[in-house]
């Protein structure tokens, strides 16, 4: 009569023979089996060929099951179909579920209820808009891996520490989920630490991080450090690093010194503008480093075709650079207006060339209109640089009080580039470069 020993040794050995049987399976499909040594694997051929089939009509490809193969030892009932189901449910569609396992197949390893259901709810308690938690999980897969009272919870409460918002951080996760995952101490601090030191206010930084919270993924030492010092090797003052930081948050974050050197070539070649002067350019508008010189010639041609020389082009492009932002049809029917109907000299355009970046049917016409109406005579900036409260107070003086000085960044305004008037007349623009047209209101 066989032994209990004798049984237990023959299960074994039977159980050795089907998983060599498994595995030589997977080596017919071309998978690989060496990292499913430790892994206990299903015991017949038609219970694997079914994990394999699921998987490719998700979408995955042999290769892809290659980079990952422990997903084979995840059931189709108990894991892969309820990780998909709730995943679809969250806002994932079906169509990309493929394309998100793919990204994250460590997914299928994962529990419904006791891990990926508390991320989610852990999401929408940040004020993630429910229908932006598929949006936002596809971007970063990886915070469900996360544990709730370790990173996401420790970046969050840093941020909020600093002031930023706590309702924006919603927002700032659906735009740039990443920062959920770094280290306060070893990457989101030390980012914060770098931009108070050259001078911007940690209340600044705050706002800044709100609107781009991508700010946090440059790199301090390779990218953000030397990007600071590139700008001091080009002239910017150092004074006005912080307001040239926070108008354009993004110059941290470019390729910087192969562009400053571009543009400022570009300003000597075509607009006579020295090195210093291309440094005050850039203090006043840093965007200009990512303008496309087809369209920053254009409104220089426009304004040379109406008689101004290029020297003189020049010193209004020093003064006001928001200039080589604007569009050129807007600019026409400024300029068509200074001449029709203010009839004034071109002169003092290039005395006062904000005057371009004044909204004519909001600003510029009704305000002359009430000149008109009142015979007052006064320079172009002593009716338009100034609020409507202070211009009706102006109306109502017995006297003209000299100019104020002209706008400059204030640390305390918005950090929010408008896209009215200032974006680029081509239709074939891409989105980028719509928005490095855009620029700072005066």
């Amino acid at each position: 009569m066989p032994t209990v020993t004798w049984g237990v040794v023959q299960g074994r050995k039977e159980k050795l023979v089907s998983r060599v049987i498994v595995c030589d399976f997977l080596k017919g499909l071309g998978i690989i089996p060496d990292e499913l040594e430790h892994l206990e694997l299903p015991s017949t051929v038609e219970v694997m060929r079914e994990r394999v089939e699921f998987l490719q009509r998700l979408g995955l490809t042999i290769d892809d099951i290659n980079e990952y193969p422990l997903m084979l030892g995840c059931s189709v009932r108990k894991n892969l179909i309820p990780v998909l189901g709730y995943l679809e449910k969250i806002g994932i569609p079906r169509s990309r579920l493929g394309e998100f396992v793919k990204n994250y197949p460590q997914i299928f390893h994962a529990s419904v209820v006791v891990e990926l259901a508390p991320v989610v709810k852990f999401l929408r308690g940040l004020d993630v808009e429910r229908l932006d938690i598929g949006y936002v999980l596809e971007k970063y897969p990886e915070i469900l891996g996360f544990k709730l009272e370790g990173t996401m919870s420790t970046s969050v409460a840093y941020l909020v520490s600093i002031g930023v918002s706590p309702r924006d951080i919603g927002p700032m996760v659906t735009q740039y989920p990443y920062f959920l995952g770094m280290r306060v101490g070893t990457v989101i601090k030390p980012v914060v630490d770098f931009l108070v030191s050259v001078g911007v206010p940690k209340k600044i930084v705050a706002r800044m991080i709100e609107k781009r919270a991508y700010v946090l993924g440059y790199d301090l030492e390779e990218t953000m450090k030397p990007n600071v010092e590139c700008l001091i090797s080009f002239g910017v003052r150092r004074e006005l690093l912080a307001s040239v930081i926070a108008q354009y948050p993004q110059i941290l974050g470019l390729p910087l010194k192969a562009k400053l050197a571009s543009q400022q070539y570009f300003f000597n070649l075509k607009l006579r503008i020295d090195p210093e002067g291309f440094a005050r350019v850039i203090e006043k508008m840093p965007q200009i480093v990512s303008l496309n010189q087809n369209v920053i010639w254009k409104p220089v041609e426009f304004l040379r075709g109406r008689g101004i020389s290029l020297d003189d082009v020049a010193k209004m492009v020093v003064k006001c650079p928001q200039l080589v932002a604007l569009r050129v049809e807007l600019m026409k029917n400024s300029y068509y207006f200074f001449k029709s109907e203010m009839n004034r000299p071109v002169q003092e355009l290039v005395d006062f060339p904000e005057y371009f970046t004044y909204s004519l049917e909001s600003r510029i016409k009704p305000r002359y209109q009430k000149l008109n109406h009142k015979g007052i005579k006064c320079s172009l900036a002593w009716f338009l640089n100034c609020s409507d409260q202070r211009f009706e107070e102006r109306l109502q003086a017995d006297y003209i009080e000299n100019e104020s000085v002209g706008p400059s960044f204030c640390m305390g305004g918005k950090l929010e580039l408008p896209g009215s008037e200032v974006v680029s007349d081509e239709e074939d623009e891409s989105d980028d470069e719509i928005l490095y047209r855009r620029t700072v209101s005066l």
